[in-house]
């Protein structure tokens, strides 16, 4: 029977961050949203990384308990990214940071990933269209994959931050133009820090 838990956070700017960020405590208890095979299918398919027709047919042809290790697997990546970017935040990369690098080479190196020409959405053109093959539980890491090294090599880590809220784990990449971002969201932590503010004033008060 699957589980359910609250819907996946995506408030990074960078998927990659995103995937960083399925585990983290939002409230009060912490939530893995890849506790297990039925929520790495979950939460790719919130963040879109995976085709819908491609988490069913995979979902359906696993054998029993395959799913589970694939999500071990990713909670495993996922604790090594974390460890890098924990380690490089606040600085910039550098080719001296390729070697830490060879884990997600590594994974990146099984892609059986190709690009096609296909019918533009109109109709009346071309486009490309890239793609994969699908061929085992194994390939849902890829697009994982993919979405970190997308992050390594596209953003700027001196403007990776972590949320300041008290308690809350969530990281992001500043993309404001005074780098001046604080929260995870306002939703979330910011609403917490104005109330925890404003009742500060009325004590003092």
């Amino acid at each position: 029977m699957k589980h359910r838990h609250p819907p996946a956070i995506f408030i990074a700017d960078s998927l990659g961050l995103d995937f960083l960020n399925s585990v983290a405590t939002p409230v009060d208890a912490p939530v893995d949203w890849i506790d297990s095979g039925d929520g790495l299918i979950d939460w790719l398919a919130q963040a879109k990384l995976v085709p819908a027709e491609i988490l069913a047919e995979i979902e359906a042809s696993a054998m029993p308990g395959e799913l589970d290790k694939i999500a071990d697997q990713a909670r495993n990546l996922r604790e090594w990214f974390r460890g890098f970017v924990r380690d490089r935040k606040g600085a910039v990369l550098s080719a001296a940071d390729l070697n830490a690098l060879a884990p997600l080479n590594g994974l990146l190196h099984r892609d059986e990933a190709f690009t096609m020409i296909m019918a533009d959405d109109g109709g009346r053109g071309l486009k490309t269209k890239r793609s994969r093959r699908w061929r085992s539980p194994e390939t849902l890491l890829l697009p994982i994959g993919e979405s970190l090294a997308k992050f390594v090599c596209e953003e700027d880590f001196a403007d990776v931050k972590a949320c300041e809220g008290q308690a809350c784990t969530l990281i992001f990449v500043d993309h404001t133009r005074q780098k001046s971002r604080r929260w995870c969201s306002m939703a979330l932590c910011g609403n917490r820090a104005k109330q925890a503010a404003h009742r500060s004033r009325l004590k003092e008060g």
